[in-house]
């Protein structure tokens, strides 16, 4: 057993006064940063992020438990019951990301196996993230974030920090980077090496993999690859369907926990015919549990948005919860004549000056595009549900308007 694992059930936690916002922000950004670390693990088949997976996910046990405890005690009425209802299904759904997160770790970590298409078909679906220790030598250490500007000079981002057994998962502009800090770092591949090295000292090499050769195989890596983009598209629009209270948003995500339902059954069988023609069937566990796993975080996402499908009036704490999370979700209409008129956006990303990602888009007489899979350009009069940090979010407010 991983000593990691074995840690998890021996935490002792006593019920102590929280605030359950602070509680549902901290989940929240916790989930995101574990999908993104699980995932990130298995493309590199890097044991080191597959750790951090499990010391996030041992993390998350611990919220939930907290979680649990204080919306007890905040349960003094009926009206309170009604209300404090979806939040516990929010909690849920989180600590489900969190475990699912963990299985998808444990694929590295276990030596399950994966093929090398997987590897090669992850870094078109992915950004790439990686994990540093930062070195006393750097010039980074000892500054603030503001100092360094990464994000505007590279458009690499510090999206967590672990000091020690402490993590600070929403750094800001006055964070300070200390020496020996396990550095998490977001960005584009060419921006990444260098960031790395003036991080740590060491250099950062990108894997080479080798093409498919098995064309049942990379049906399923292609499957398995759509499988995990709809399934971070689903919890973002879960999120934002409680933020903004929208039964069509909470809709979106369950069309979309129907399709990544019927994109499993099409993997599985698809993984099973390449079985008999890879060399190694073995390698296919792996991708087995992946697909598992994927399918997992659409449903919770479905859980996420229970109170807003039932038509409950969701407690004012997770809209501000939501809010003021490390990656703010955000909702401006495209003025005609703005920045953002006619602008082409890619993959989630507009071409204009911006790290807000597009995760969606409201478009009068058209109703809801899901951005993820798809091109379009924006037009006056649409709505955009975007996602990145709070500055990047007030900025692209600014470009939204003529």
């Amino acid at each position: 057993m991983d000593p990691l694992e074995g840690e998890a059930s021996s935490v002792s936690v006593e019920y102590e006064p929280v605030s359950v916002k602070e509680i549902l922000i901290e989940m929240k950004d916790t989930a995101e940063l574990l999908i993104d670390l699980s995932y990130s693990a298995v493309l590199h088949r890097n044991e080191d992020l597959a750790r951090e997976v499990l010391r996030l996910e041992e993390r998350m046990d611990v919220l939930e438990l907290k979680g649990r405890m204080s919306l007890m005690m905040a349960v003094r009425n009926p009206g309170d019951a009604e209300q404090l209802a979806p939040v516990l299904g929010i909690v849920t759904a989180a600590d489900d990301i969190s475990d699912a997160a963990g299985d998808i770790a444990k694929i590295v970590l276990e030596e399950m196996g994966l093929p090398e298409a997987m590897r090669a078909a992850l870094p078109e679906a992915t950004e790439t993230l990686v994990r540093g220790v930062v070195d006393v030598d750097s010039a980074h250490a000892g500054r603030t974030l503001e100092e360094i500007d990464l994000e505007s000079e590279t458009g690499v981002r510090v999206i967590a920090l672990r000091r020690g057994d402490d993590w600070l998962l929403n750094p800001g502009p006055e964070t300070t980077i200390e020496p020996e800090d396990v550095a998490f770092l977001r960005g584009p591949d060419p921006a990444i090496e260098g960031v790395y090295e003036s991080l740590t000292g060491d250099t950062y090499e990108l894997p080479v993999v080798d093409a498919p050769d098995v064309a049942d195989l990379e049906r399923a890596v292609d499957t398995i690859v759509h499988m995990k983009n709809l399934s971070e598209l689903a919890v973002d629009l879960a999120y934002s369907s409680v933020l903004f209270d929208s039964e069509n948003l909470a809709e979106e995500v369950r069309n979309l926990e129907v399709e990544v339902d019927a994109l499993e059954s099409r993997f599985e069988a698809w993984t099973l015919r390449a079985a008999a023609d890879a060399e190694d069937p073995i390698s296919l566990r792996g991708l087995i549990r992946l697909g598992s796993s994927t399918e997992v975080i659409s449903d919770a996402a479905v859980d996420i948005t229970e109170g807003v499908l039932r038509d409950l009036d969701v407690h004012p704490v997770v809209q501000l919860a939501v809010q003021e999370s490390d990656e703010i979700i955000t909702s401006v209409e495209v003025e005609a004549g703005s920045e953002l008129d006619g602008t082409a956006v890619t993959g989630g990303v507009p071409d204009a000056e911006s790290t807000m990602s597009v995760i969606a888009i409201r478009r009068p007489g058209d109703g809801w595009l899901l951005v993820g899979d798809s091109d379009v350009e924006l037009q006056a009069g649409d709505v955009l549900i975007s996602k990145g940090t709070r500055t990047a979010g007030e900025a692209f407010d600014a470009l939204s308007a003529a």
